[in-house]
C-alpha cells in the first residue's frame, strides 16, 4: 500500500515538474472565412483545404459537398507532380536534365526542337509554343501521338531566351522519360509516385475508359486532397516519406532552383501579378518560385496553382505546406475581379500571417 502511494506521489511530482506541453491553438477563422466567402459567392461548388506545419495538421476543412477523397481535375497543379515523375526517371535512368530532345527522340534529329534540353521543356523556356494552334486540342491517346502533332510546329523563340508559360513542351519531356524507362507515362506515375506514396485515387489517364484519355502532363491530373498532401509531404521532406526515398534530395533541390536563368521574363507573369514580387527567377522545374531570399536567391515558397483554383504550396521559412483543392464554376476570371488563378496566394499569405502572429504571441 505504501509503495502504491509513493508511486502515485512520484508521478504527480513528475507532472508538476514537467507539465504537459500543449499544442498551440492557431486561429484559422480568417482563412476559413475567406474560403467560405468564395463558396458563398458561387466561385466554387465546393472545396477542401489542409495546412500542415512539419508533421502536424494545423487546419483542415471541407466545403460544399467535397470530402478529403473527392476527385478533382486540378489543371496546372498537376505540373509539379508530372515534373516529379520525370525527376524520378532522372534518378533511376540515364536521362539527364541537360539531355537534348534528339538524344532520346530520334524523330527530332533534324529539327531545331531536337536541341532543346530537358530542363528547358519543364521550365517554359524551350521555345515550343505553349499550346496547340486552334482549333486543335491536346487530346491524344498517348504521348507518342502527341509528339507527332508537336514535331511539325514552328518554335516561337530560341530555346533559353524567353519564359512563356504553357504546357505543350511537357509532353515532349514526358515522352523522353517514357523512352528512357521503356514504359508509358501513366505507368511511371503509378509505379514511381502513387504506389510508394499511397496515392490511390490519382491519375493522368483514367482507367476503364473507352478510347483512352490524353496524358496531358501540364493540366490533366485528377487527384484528391489526401493524395496531393502525400505528394507535398514527400517534397517537403526532400524526397522522402515514411523513410522511403521517392526522389533524391539533390533532385528536389534542382527542381526548386532557378531554371529561368538569363531568359527574358515579360511583365505581368504570375509571380508579379499574383504576389506583387519582382524577380526573374520565377520558375524551377514544374513549379513556381513564388518567394525568394534576397540574399541567397533560394526559393523559400514554391507552388503550382491551376487556373481552376487548386493551389498547392510549400513555405520552407514557415515550415508550412498545404493544398486547397477546388474546381471553379465557369470562367476563371469573374466579373467582380476575382481570379481563381491569380487569387490563390491569398491563402498562403493568410497562413503565413496566422503562423507568424502565433509566434509573436508566444
Amino acid at each position: 500500500m505504501k509503495q502504491t502511494i509513493y508511486l502515485v506521489w512520484l508521478a504527480l511530482l513528475c507532472i508538476a515538474c514537467h507539465p504537459v506541453q500543449q499544442q498551440k491553438a492557431y486561429d484559422f477563422s480568417s482563412l476559413d472565412s475567406l474560403i467560405a466567402g468564395w463558396m458563398d459567392k458561387g466561385y466554387y461548388p465546393g472545396g477542401a483545404i489542409c495546412v500542415r506545419r512539419n508533421d502536424s495538421t494545423l487546419f483542415e476543412q471541407t466545403y460544399g459537398n467535397f470530402t478529403r477523397e473527392t476527385p478533382v481535375y486540378v489543371a496546372s497543379a498537376g505540373k509539379w507532380v508530372a515534373a516529379a515523375v520525370i525527376a524520378a526517371v532522372v534518378d533511376r535512368s540515364e536521362l539527364d536534365w541537360d539531355d537534348r530532345v534528339a538524344d532520346w527522340l530520334p524523330e527530332f534529329k533534324n529539327d531545331v526542337k531536337g536541341n532543346i534540353r530537358l530542363r528547358q521543356l519543364l521550365s517554359h523556356t524551350s521555345g515550343i509554343r505553349p499550346y496547340l494552334p486552334e482549333p486543335r486540342v491536346d487530346n491524344y491517346n498517348s504521348l507518342d501521338s502527341a509528339i507527332v502533332e508537336i514535331l511539325p510546329l514552328d518554335t516561337v523563340f530560341a530555346p533559353g531566351t524567353r519564359f512563356e508559360y504553357g504546357g505543350l513542351a511537357m509532353q515532349v519531356a514526358g515522352r523522353m522519360a517514357e523512352v528512357a524507362m521503356g514504359k508509358e507515362f501513366e505507368t511511371l506515375f503509378q509505379e514511381l509516385l502513387c504506389e510508394p506514396l499511397g496515392m490511390t485515387r490519382s491519375h493522368f489517364i483514367p482507367v476503364n475508359t473507352d478510347g483512352g484519355h490524353a496524358p496531358m502532363l501540364g493540366g490533366g491530373l485528377c487527384t484528391t486532397l489526401d493524395d496531393y498532401m502525400k505528394f507535398l509531404d514527400m517534397i517537403y521532406h526532400e524526397g522522402r516519406r515514411n523513410r522511403i526515398v521517392i526522389l533524391q534530395a539533390e533532385t528536389v533541390r534542382e527542381m526548386q532552383a532557378d531554371q529561368v536563368g538569363e531568359a527574358k521574363v515579360n511583365p505581368g507573369e504570375y509571380v508579379e501579378k499574383a504576389l506583387g514580387k519582382h524577380h526573374t527567377g520565377i520558375y524551377g522545374l514544374g513549379e513556381w518560385r513564388e518567394l525568394i531570399d534576397d540574399t541567397t536567391g533560394e526559393a523559400y515558397q514554391i507552388s503550382s496553382p491551376g487556373w481552376a483554383g487548386a493551389y498547392p504550396w510549400i513555405n520552407k521559412r514557415d515550415s508550412v505546406y498545404g493544398f486547397f483543392i477546388a474546381h471553379v464554376t465557369g470562367a476563371a476570371n469573374k466579373p467582380d475581379g476575382f481570379s481563381s488563378f491569380y487569387g490563390s496566394p491569398a491563402i498562403s499569405r493568410l497562413v503565413t500571417d496566422i503562423v507568424n502572429r502565433m509566434e509573436l504571441d508566444h
